[in-house]
């Protein structure tokens, strides 16, 4: 998958500067959180996708990333987040819209 955007660095190092329990930061760590983030949303990505497609969308909803959570191990920790969206599903005669 070939990625163009990045996260900014800077402002990482700023949102981790912000609390008060990180001290210094050195300078090779926000760095590598932002490539953690690209690998996480491209990991996230793919599997919405993958809902996506099974349901004949076109588009990646919120309901998409929900089922996307539910069926990944991986991202369990985000199932608290992802309660009030609501379930996405296929229409009664299973075609798409």
């Amino acid at each position: 998958v070939l990625i163009k955007t990045k996260f900014p660095v800077a402002r990482i190092k700023r949102i981790m500067q912000a609390d008060e329990d990180v001290g210094k930061v050195a300078q090779v760590t926000p760095v590598v959180v932002s490539k953690a983030l690209e690998l996480f949303m491209i990991a996230l990505c793919d599997k919405a996708s993958e809902q996506a497609r099974q349901r004949h969308s076109k588009r990646i909803t919120a309901g998409h990333l929900k089922q996307a959570i539910i069926h990944e191990e991986q991202f369990d920790f985000l199932a608290d987040i992802i309660e009030k969206v609501p379930d996405t599903s296929l229409p009664p005669d299973g075609s798409s819209l």
